[in-house]
């Protein structure tokens, strides 16, 4: 499977290194968020590469649903594994769960069915920044620290009306931001296409912490350097 290169299964335990974790942050989900760097301080491993390896290990459901209870650290070693309720769970070894997944309807293992899927979402969720946080905090007039951005993947889900769709696509719906202090709550809405017709709705919510008010110079400073590391990362690929 594609995602081979981006962890390694050791004793029934799955490890992604902080290296692993952030070269799927940039060449597959075109994401450059500095919490996924090897060297930041707080380093966590993307939610979007948890979710992938749900879907390659469980399949793809008509209905899913995602929260991301806590962050992934470099090289802990986790359990993917199915309830008897029909639930999913990604745990350490002391029990800690970190991401927990509901399910309903019909699921395809077909590879190439869930890889199209898993592709297409993945490269949407990477356009948080600054395709679509950039104006809605210019909107409401906040932003967060510039010198220490920090974007939290909260949850995701969707609903299918069918699993048969080889080659989808993800449409940007809307987005909302709500503020509560030094805290802000953002949803982006989603649609799922088929040949163009629709097959699907979804969301993603995100928290944004350390808001402060939205400062023009420093938003372009923080976009620069996210086209700037872009830029060396494409160079060096």
């Amino acid at each position: 499977m594609f995602l081979d290169d981006f962890y390694t299964l050791t004793d029934g335990r799955i490890r992604i290194s902080a290296h692993q974790a952030s070269q799927f942050a940039k060449r597959i989900a075109g994401d450059y968020n500095p919490i996924h760097n090897p060297d930041a301080r707080r380093f966590c491993v993307p939610g979007d590469l948890l979710f992938a390896l749900v879907l390659e290990r469980f399949g793809l459901s008509q209905q899913m649903s995602f929260r991301f209870l806590s962050m992934v650290g470099d090289g802990t070693p986790l359990c993917f594994s199915e309830q008897p309720d029909g639930r999913i769970r990604v745990c350490d070894e002391s029990g800690k769960c970190y991401l927990d997944v509901e399910r309903s309807g019909e699921t395809t293992r077909d590879e190439a069915v869930v890889e199209a899927f898993t592709r297409s979402y993945v490269a949407f969720s990477g356009k948080n920044f600054p395709h679509y946080l950039k104006p809605l905090m210019e909107e409401k007039g906040v932003m967060f620290n510039p010198r220490r951005p920090l974007v939290i993947y909260d949850s995701m889900g969707f609903c299918l009306e069918r699993l048969e769709v080889p080659a989808p696509g993800l449409e940007f719906v809307d987005s909302s931001l709500e503020v509560a202090g030094k805290r802000g709550d953002v949803l982006l809405e989603f649609r799922i296409l088929a040949d163009d017709e629709p097959v699907g709705t979804g969301s993603k919510k995100l928290v944004v912490s350390g808001l402060c008010d939205y400062d023009p110079e420093a938003m372009d400073e923080v976009v620069a350097e996210f086209y700037r590391l872009k830029a060396a990362y494409d160079a060096e690929a």
